[in-house]
């Protein structure tokens, strides 16, 4: 069975009080927990990954793994089993992987176990090119040989070998996927200029219990001993530190006083960092983020970089922000190409903000004006949402389900902490 997420369509969104309470945010399906279901196709046997709770792109991710020949079930709540004994099927096809970009993570699975891998180009949200060029390049150098026909990667590798690989950029996906490759092979390998973010040291991690040599992961440069075999692992996945940044700059929109528990605020430095400069308190619990926002924010300037930097997951929102803040503020994206798609729905609200190329230039308004608007992406639909507590009257969000790809339950979440944000 899939996940048994309901149809969602829309949320209402009214403003309300200042945020108040405690949750604990959710963990990490989309950018950990689907790379960790790919990586357990390299060993035969059941993994188990617990703290996993239900988000579109899973459903996907369970028919990709499904498809390739693994027995993939819940198994109680947020908990997954996947038995990847075999024998495996090496092909992920086009209405699999067209719906999701995470797919592409089969790949170093496949060709370092099976030897080969059929794996149609990958899809996923419109929010610019996202070339696999760095992914391919690295199989190569590990002794695979790769062509592209009619929008099908096919990489042979009857045995792959260790190698030295520099990036042209800190690509998280390059990095898992070479990763994931090099763990088998014969020798060692080392990923230069590997990404850094937490979800790659979560995946090294789990490979590592799994009976991988990883060293250096969340630095620069990751080093990869490759072992003979591997073992199937009970793992749980860390918390969503996108859903957490979100819930802070929802504090920030709305003003109030929470806590977050189940996430490090190391892992969202940059974004505690900004919000000090606006005149927002951020601090760590034991086992979480306490934040404050007691009135209007200062508007900052804003650029997206690889981790540490500040996460270009986290623009959509920071613009919400800035839109209500004090001043004026320039974002700059320097990520992804079309990012900015989600403006004009804010401005249909009634935000001050004009894109010229990769940057925003947002002047802060004291208040929104509600309004229905669409999402066209996870993160786009998550900042109309925040835009929505600033907002007199009543804002709708349709295009929900794009952000139930990535959020468990967004709307529920903000309900636990005041909000007044409804599923219609």
């Amino acid at each position: 069975m899939l996940s048994t997420l309901a149809p969602v369509g829309a949320v209402r969104v009214r403003a309300g009080p200042p945020l108040a309470g405690e949750v604990t945010v959710a963990g990490a399906t989309k950018n950990s927990g689907l790379k960790q279901m790919a990586a357990s196709l390299l060993v035969p046997g059941v993994t188990v990954l617990r703290n996993m709770p239900a988000v579109r792109d899973l459903d996907v991710m369970v028919e990709v793994l499904r498809a390739v020949g693994a027995a993939v079930e819940p198994d109680g709540p947020d908990v997954w089993c996947i038995d990847a004994t075999g024998p495996l099927r090496p092909e992920a096809p086009y209405e699999l992987v067209s719906r999701m970009r995470a797919s592409i993570n089969v790949l170093g699975p496949l060709v370092s176990r099976c030897g080969e891998a059929r794996v149609a180009m990958p899809g996923g949200d419109n929010i610019g090119q996202r070339k696999l060029d760095m992914h391919l390049r690295g199989l190569e150098a590990m002794g695979a040989s790769v062509e592209v026909h009619h929008g099908v990667i096919e990489a042979r590798a009857p045995v792959l070998k260790g190698a030295r690989v520099m990036l042209d950029y800190p690509s998280v996906g390059a990095t898992e996927n070479l990763l994931t490759a090099a763990v088998l092979a014969e020798g060692s390998t080392v990923i230069e200029n590997a990404a850094r973010e937490p979800e790659i040291t979560d995946l090294s991690a789990f490979l590592n219990r799994m009976g991988a040599h990883v060293v250096g992961a969340g630095t620069s440069t990751i080093e990869v001993r490759g072992v003979t075999e591997l073992s199937p692992v009970d793992s749980t996945i860390m918390g969503d530190r996108i859903e957490a940044g979100t819930l802070l700059m929802a504090c920030g929109v709305a003003g109030g006083e929470i806590t977050l528990r189940g996430v490090r605020l190391e892992h969202v430095e940059m974004v505690a960092i900004k919000l000090g400069e606006m005149g927002m308190r951020v601090s760590p619990t034991p086992d979480g983020i306490w934040a404050q926002a007691a009135g209007r924010l200062r508007a900052v300037d804003i650029a997206t970089l690889p981790y540490p930097g500040f996460a270009t997951d986290f623009m959509p929102m920071a613009v919400t922000l800035l839109a209500v803040s004090e001043g004026t503020g320039i974002v700059t994206e320097n990520v992804f190409d079309n990012r900015f798609g989600f403006v004009g729905e804010l401005i249909r609200m009634g935000a001050d903000v004009r894109t010229d190329g990769r940057h925003a230039i947002v002047r802060g308004v004291e208040r929104l004006s509600g309004c229905p608007v669409r999402a066209t992406d996870v993160r786009a639909g998550a900042a109309l949402a925040l835009a929505g507590l600033a907002a007199d009257g009543e804002t709708v969000v349709h295009g929900w389900e794009h952000v139930a790809r990535g959020y468990h339950d967004l709307a529920g979440t903000l309900r636990r902490l005041g909000a007044d944000v409804e599923v219609v």
